[in-house]
């Protein structure tokens, strides 16, 4: 296939086009270098591009130019602003980005389909577990008819866009799929978030800042493990449906501060000496409690049942395994943030 890529220049659209590369497929990138793009994640690791078009999904003429111009068979749609605590601050850039810009990019993808008639295409909506809202410890995963009940102005606007991608295949017929994705971790991941955030804390030797008590739980799914899902939505998956990524992987936010502290501690130790001061993970106290954010879900988990039978996909990797390659990583990059925006 060939794949126009949004947000390719981001945390997943990055890891998506060369997974997608090696996997046989061409891939097309677009992404407007905002904060949260990064030009060099598509050159560290060479992911032949056809072409990339720094520019916004919003500007509805270059989308329907390059949709034009090179004639894709699938769109996978990851352009977003993701960050929670920026969507307190200022929702607009998220209600532009991906309410405006995804019904931009459908528009241009249903006129681009039309005149394709027959032809194979296929429009990946790629949205987040946060949709469904907040489940207590003791209630069961959501899976994919879960009534959505987003909490916070990011997982509102991300709700928003995932109707609008639905509205466009019942009412017009676009070949749309929506997926939803649990929380990703990997190399190449914004320093705003929060496994990067507790690694340059470690790194520096400050507290590793938690928000409320510390409890709440998310499903981690490393990135590899969520771009092989979205290939397999794109050869297998049927139209018109959603599909839940997640990698049976809950753990509290504390246990993550732990687990990275873990990680971290044999690499700092030589990077800083064996004088190093800070303590060791048996005597670990290197955690700060700050004031719980607004609008804060107390737990994430989905029910992969549908994907593992349908996709045939299963995630295969667990935090405490793979963390270590992340970990070193971001210690290998110390600077890689000053790169993002350009």
């Amino acid at each position: 296939m060939k794949i126009l890529v949004t947000g390719a220049a981001g945390f997943i659209g990055s890891r998506f086009c060369e997974m997608a590369v090696d996997a046989g497929h061409e891939a097309v990138g677009i992404d407007a270098l905002t904060y949260a793009g990064r030009s060099k994640n598509l050159t560290e690791r060479p992911s032949n591009l056809l072409a990339f078009y720094r520019y916004d999904i919003n500007v509805a003429s270059v989308v329907g130019g390059i949709l034009r111009e090179h004639q894709p068979d699938a769109i996978v749609h990851l352009a977003a602003e993701t960050h929670v605590s920026r969507s307190i601050e200022s929702r607009e850039a998220f209600l532009q980005t991906n309410v405006m810009g995804t019904n931009v990019l459908l528009e241009e993808a249903l006129t681009y389909w039309l005149d394709r008639e027959a032809h194979f295409f296929k429009f990946v909506h790629v949205s987040t577990d946060e949709v469904y809202g907040s489940l207590s410890p003791e209630e069961a995963p959501w899976t994919e008819v879960s009534p959505y009940r987003p909490n916070n102005p990011y997982s509102a606007s991300k709700a928003a866009s995932d109707h609008l991608a639905l509205s466009y295949h019942h009412t017009y017929g676009l070949p749309v799929i929506v997926t939803h994705s649990a929380n990703n971790y990997g190399s190449r991941q914004h320093p705003e978030k929060f496994i990067p955030t507790m690694i340059r804390q470690c790194m520096n030797g400050e507290p590793m800042t938690l928000h409320g008590d510390g409890q709440q739980i998310r499903d981690w799914l490393h990135v590899d493990d969520h771009c092989r899902g979205l290939l397999a939505v794109l050869e297998r998956g049927r139209i018109g449906e959603v599909y839940n990524f997640g990698g049976e992987c809950e753990r509290t936010n504390e246990q993550i501060a732990r687990i990275v502290w873990t990680a971290s501690w044999p690499a700092l130790k030589d990077m800083w000496g064996q004088n190093l001061s800070w303590h060791s993970p048996e005597t670990f106290n290197m955690l700060k409690f700050t004031a719980d954010r607004p609008g804060n879900d107390r737990r994430y988990a989905m029910d992969i049942s549908k994907v593992r039978a349908e996709l045939g996909w299963s995630p295969t990797r667990k935090i405490e395994e793979s963390i270590h390659d992340v970990v070193c990583w971001y210690l290998e990059n110390p600077n890689y943030g000053e790169d993002y925006g350009r």
